[in-house]
């Protein structure tokens, strides 16, 4: 019999549950016992739902409050000691490494002043974990109640017999940093915190767990040797202690391992493979496993909304089963749901032929039991559930939906000229200077402001029809000329009107674009209680008028400072949306470039000369692994970017923003983007990963964030010197913005202001001492 697993299920809940439970906390609105009872009905209610559907492994411990990682650092007890000093209970010490936290001293407890931890993507997902971040002099001690094992022992209690999910010790360090003042490789910590797996490991076999699931995702990378030496020995200690621990099934996902095969460990139970982005790995990782190990095949998408192909699942699977045999197979997701949507059953604004293209979580929970029970029982046991996908996946190949004739007539003119600036950018930076008149320092922010209790209320309205499109749009100008007051009064440099029409980055543009259909409820965790509602791409992508021009234009005609217009690139538009799996995602960049280009223009036409084209997924998007794959990526992703902002004159600025990246990485891709100021999030790295930008002597002007918009804690004004100063050691003056690391959205006012107040008095002082 072929056994069927999911690998992780989203924790947020049908309705965001844990969103708005968690951030009622935060809050002060619910007690810590009320938020750890809403983990605890969501666990039950997902780990029913799976059961319900027909799974055979069920996955436990892939619940977090923040991020799953987070969890591992706080159970391993690898906790920085300025988060121990406050003396805070074990969830607000959590949340406090996850978000940072700000408090003022009372009459019974002292003040607290922490920073978050660094917050990363995972890998090439729009996820966010955080980061183990360790010492010099690091140890590791296992926690006394083991979340693993509590949380194992409460789906036990309801009658399901879960398989715990852990991240492996290799994957662990390997995805560590050193603290700042630190120079520990974390891969050197191996041997201390092996005997903590151990404990944990020997502690779930007693609480009655027979497997365990051990995530290991890095063996999709190109890994340091020291790192693929440390498998062997680890997985090697697992294996001598036999039957006191449950049997390990290794994962990886988001990629092949093939070029890791000669450190895969021999003495696990079973090793799963991601057949959705690397169906071409299947037959060297059957040559290379060991008699008895099983294979979990991942074929159904962990990433993406659309429904399984079942015929070419159900090959796949059967050819891994002509070599192995049935008992040593396994039907699985190809990584955790965790990225996917709760569930279709919630959509019911969907119109009814596009529907039936898309799988969310708990219908992905029933595929994988369809087609383990049809390469089991064979096909007539599942007949009308095979006939049914056959029709949808044939009605959406066939669908006037997905063709537009005209998009494709017009990718077929570009030119390459299309891709070049009128002028090399020492030209252009003086022709803007002239225009914009910068100070030394110039001060911006990244786009949004506060999205308010009041405009969240109207957007509601007016999406309900409660009040009319001139109600919403006078109210959106009163929230604009808002906005820019406080800027100007805070005196910024370059303006931006705030956002408050629009719902999300990608979305707005979206809904605005052909070629996309929209959700109500298919929302997926980016990080914390952060949920988005990813747009879908189903057909050509093409801008029937214009997106932003408006509100930019009565942005700029209220203020006599530099406005600044707002746009997601076409690399972001893609990555943070569900992209077509049926055409190759270059073609879907080219037209959302076109798109994009258009706006372009269509702005600077209405005046406004500073526009800023984001791109904070262009480094998401880098294939895993070096090679052709990763410098094709990179040339049609610069390509796009560039398509869609050079068809404008010299003297307007292009702007564009990046999200936490190891810029060494694809740095060469960012010089040839050709942006005339490049804003990126830096506040939590170390301003050492800047010396890339002096090392490849970055000609353009670059605002390195100079604080962390994902926190509540304002920094001081001191703080914000200090690291105007750090990035001193590798930038010119007169190439150095000041902004924060990223949009002020999520953000309340009171500390915007505060924040965005010490931010500007720090600049004036650079200012000022630059200008002796």
């Amino acid at each position: 019999m072929v056994q069927s697993s999911v690998l992780g299920f989203p924790r947020m809940g049908a309705n965001r549950e844990l969103k708005k439970a968690t951030e009622a906390y935060w809050g002060g609105k619910i007690s810590q016992e009320s938020l750890l009872e809403t983990g605890k009905t969501l666990r039950a209610a997902h780990w029913k739902l799976q059961k319900d559907a027909g799974a055979d492994i069920i996955a436990s411990n892939d619940f977090s409050f923040y991020d799953q990682v987070l969890d591992h650092i706080q159970m391993f007890n690898a906790v920085p000691s300025r988060y121990r000093k406050y003396g805070l209970n074990a969830l607000d010490e959590f949340f406090a490494m996850g978000r940072g936290l700000q408090r003022p001293a009372t009459d019974s407890a002292a003040a607290v002043d922490v920073t978050a931890l660094e917050m990363v993507k995972w890998f090439d997902s729009n996820y966010h974990y955080v980061r183990p971040t360790l010492q010099d002099n690091q140890t590791f001690t296992l926690s006394d109640d083991p979340k693993p094992v509590r949380e194992f022992l409460e789906a036990k209690a309801q009658g399901i017999l879960t398989r715990p999910v852990v991240l492996g010790p290799v994957s662990f360090l390997h995805l560590g940093k050193p603290d700042r003042r630190a120079s520990v490789d974390p891969i050197t910590l191996l041997d201390a915190l092996l005997p903590v797996y151990e404990q944990l490991l020997t502690k779930l076999a007693e609480a009655g767990a027979e497997a365990v699931q051990i995530d290991e995702p890095i063996l999709v990378l190109d890994l340091p040797e020291k790192t693929k030496k440390a498998f062997g020995p680890a997985y090697e200690k697992f294996a001598a202690l036999g039957s006191k621990i449950p049997k390990l099934t290794l994962a990886t996902y988001f990629g092949d391992i093939v070029h890791n095969l000669a450190v895969l460990p021999k003495t696990v139970a079973g090793i799963h493979i991601d057949l959705v982005r690397a169906p071409q790995q299947l037959e060297e990782v059957i040559k290379t496993l060991a008699p008895s190990q099983t294979l979990s095949a991942g074929v159904v998408d962990g990433r993406n909304i659309w429904k399984t192909n079942f015929q070419k699942a159900i090959e796949i699977v059967q050819k891994a089963i002509q070599t192995l045999g049935a008992e040593r197979v396994v039907v699985a997701t190809s990584s955790s749901l965790l990225h996917t949507p709760h569930t279709l059953a919630s959509e019911k604004n969907l119109p009814a032929e596009v529907a039936d293209w898309f799988s969310f979580a708990v219908e992905k929970a029933k595929e994988v039991t369809i087609i383990a029970k049809a390469v089991t029982s064979g096909p007539d046991a599942v007949k009308s559930e095979l006939e049914a996908n056959a029709a949808s996946v044939k009605a959406r190949a066939t669908s006037s939906r997905t063709n537009d004739p005209a998009v494709k007539e017009r990718q077929s003119k570009i030119t390459p000229e299309m891709y070049n600036r009128k002028s090399p950018f020492p030209a252009r930076i003086a022709a803007q200077q002239s225009h914009l008149n910068l100070p030394l320092f110039p001060t911006t922010t990244i786009g949004s402001f506060p999205q308010t209790k009041e405009i969240r209320l109207a957007r509601q309205k007016f999406t309900k029809k409660e009040i009319t499109a001139e109600e919403y749009e006078k109210f959106i100008e009163k929230e604009i000329e808002y906005v820019i007051r406080e800027q100007e009064a805070l005196d910024l440099d370059v303006l931006v009107h705030g956002e408050p029409e629009r719902n999300d980055m990608v979305q707005y543009f979206g809904e605005r674009l052909n070629g996309y259909v929209f959700t109500t409820h298919a929302w997926v965790q980016s990080y914390g209680s952060r949920c988005v509602r990813p747009p879908i791409v189903v057909g050509d992508i093409s801008r029937p008028a214009p997106m932003t021009v408006k509100e930019s234009k009565y942005a700029a005609s209220i203020t006599s400072k530099p406005m600044k217009g707002m746009l997601t690139g076409p690399i972001t538009c893609l990555r943070w949306s569900f992209p077509r799996d049926d055409v190759h995602q270059s073609v879907q960049a080219e037209q959302l470039a076109l798109a994009l280009r258009d706006e372009v223009v269509d702005l600077e036409a209405a005046g406004v000369k500073v526009i800023q084209v984001d791109e904070p997924a262009l480094r998401e998007g880098l294939p895993l692994r070096s090679g052709p794959e990763r410098e094709a990526y990179l040339k049609w992703a610069v390509n796009s970017f560039r398509l869609a902002t050079t068809g404008v004159n010299d003297n307007t600025q292009i702007h564009s923003h990046f999200c936490y990246s190891e810029f060494q990485d694809f740095f060469h891709a960012i010089t040839a983007l050709d942006a005339d100021v490049l804003s990126i999030e830096n506040s939590k790295s170390d301003a050492k990963l800047l010396k890339v930008f002096e090392d490849e002597a970055y000609p353009r002007h670059i605002g390195p964030g100079v604080y962390d918009i994902h926190s509540p804690r304002v920094p001081s004004e001191q703080e914000i010197k200090d690291r105007i100063q750090e990035m001193l050691a590798y930038l010119k003056p007169d190439q150095l913005w000041i902004d924060p690391d990223c949009g002020l959205k999520t953000r309340q006012w009171a500390e915007t202001r505060a924040a965005l107040k010490n931010m500007v008095s720090a600049a004036k002082y650079f200012r000022e001492q630059h200008s002796k």
